[in-house]
């Protein structure tokens, strides 16, 4: 792994993580590991040796403009839910062709834009169809369209991230694909190119997916039969990542890929898969600074500048990010919360974790934020959103700038 402790100090990959704070001016900041972002996509195009498959990565994960180019120039294709994500996807050099839109409430707009370039379109509800429909009369152009099913498969993960269960907002109804298949027959400018399912994230079983890609297989008989030549089936993402540093025995994507392997072959099909967390999860620490320690006489904490404004995931789904000081430290051991300064009960990156007690001006690293963190940040309490650098072998790289409040100022009209 590119982030890994000697002597006491916290490495990505050649550089010590201490040094590199005392390079940076700001604190907090994201810290990448370019290495590991090409590792874990190959992992990927290993996995899917043999087949004819369509690696997407999904840009809601982290979309810093660096890393798409980078995993572009490696032979990825990009995966979006917005019209936005289209517009640095099409900056990124992704080709349009082989990029997928997804989302259950897609604009007119954002439509028109995807059908204007030849976006592949997920068809989600009754009205996005509709919508689809109205956009291709509007540009005059036909809609590679596929059919994003509801498979109503449990994935065992937080409610939050569950996407392909009956009561869930995404897809359509099963007992409506007849609806479907004729609204589409009949229509002048779509084209049913393929099947979609998405099941959730974090996923940490391969059944999982197989049961998904048997059920999905049925569906696309049932739509070949009806006159449809379909070309993809689209499995989503959802694979799980360490986030425990506990050793515990997660699916790799060659794993995934085997456990469905047989079935597409049996459909003479394209795989299109959605790796998000997978692919960049595990390539960034969040790199802090103490500010002090305090104790209630019940409960210590200790104080950090980072908080749920740069990295909301533990506020915002109870989630676990392993937790280190980045140097040496001889302070006595103790149960701390890591808390931030933001004006919030809610403002925690972990609470009960065994630390030695660190001084003030010490570093801390919460480790495995490269997916839906950054992306999820926020100015709240008026933080500034944190640079992002990357570690390309023995270079430490700034890929994103740290905001700042004249580029806040600037959005008012006063």
């Amino acid at each position: 792994m590119s982030f890994y402790f000697q002597n006491g100090y916290l490495y990505c990959d050649q550089l010590k993580v201490k040094d590199i704070q005392s390079q940076v001016p700001e604190s907090p900041f994201y810290l990448y590991s370019k290495q590991q972002i090409t590792t874990n996509y190959n992992a990927y195009l290993e996995a899917i040796e043999g087949l004819n498959a369509i690696i997407g990565y999904a840009i809601k994960a982290n979309n810093n403009l660096a890393i798409l180019k980078h995993l572009q120039e490696l032979g990825s294709s990009a995966v979006l839910v917005s019209g936005n994500e289209l517009c640095i996807a099409l900056k990124a050099n992704f080709k349009p062709e082989k990029t997928i839109l997804n989302g259950n409430g897609k604009t007119i707009a954002e439509l028109t834009y995807a059908i204007q370039n030849q976006v592949l379109i997920n068809i989600d509800s009754e009205f996005d169809l509709q919508h689809i429909q109205q956009a291709t009369e509007k540009a005059k152009k036909q809609a590679n369209v596929l059919l994003r099913v509801n498979p109503d498969i449990d994935p065992q993960v937080h409610p939050y991230v569950s996407t392909g269960i009956k009561d869930s907002k995404f897809g359509i109804q099963n007992n409506k694909l007849d609806w479907f298949l004729d609204s589409i027959k009949s229509s002048t400018f779509l084209n049913l190119v393929g099947i979609h399912c998405h099941l959730g994230s974090t996923i940490e079983q391969t059944q999982i997916f197989y049961d998904a890609t048997v059920l999905m297989s049925k569906f696309v008989e049932i739509i070949r039969s009806r006159g449809f030549e379909l070309k993809y089936l689209n499995i989503g993402g959802g694979l799980g990542i360490d986030y425990h540093k506990q050793g515990k025995n997660l699916p790799t994507p060659l794993e995934l890929i085997n456990s469905i392997r047989q079935i597409l072959e049996s459909l003479d099909i394209s795989l299109i898969i959605e790796p998000g967390r997978s692919i960049i999860g595990n390539t960034s620490i969040l790199v802090n600074r103490v500010i002090g320690t305090k104790s209630n006489g019940k409960k210590n904490f200790a104080v950090v500048d980072g908080s749920m404004a740069e990295l909301i995931r533990p506020s915002l789904y109870n989630a676990y990010h392993h937790i280190d000081l980045i140097e040496p430290c001889r302070g006595q051991l103790k149960t701390f919360d890591i808390v931030g300064p933001v004006c919030e009960s809610a403002d925690f990156l972990a609470k009960d974790r065994p630390l030695a007690s660190p001084i003030e001006g010490m570093g801390l690293a919460v480790w495995d934020v490269g997916a839906y963190c950054q992306v999820m940040s926020s100015n709240y309490n008026l933080k500034m959103r944190p640079p992002e650098y990357w570690v390309d072998g023995k270079q430490l790289i700034q890929i994103r700038k740290k905001e700042c409040m004249e580029d806040y100022l600037k959005l008012f009209n006063i």
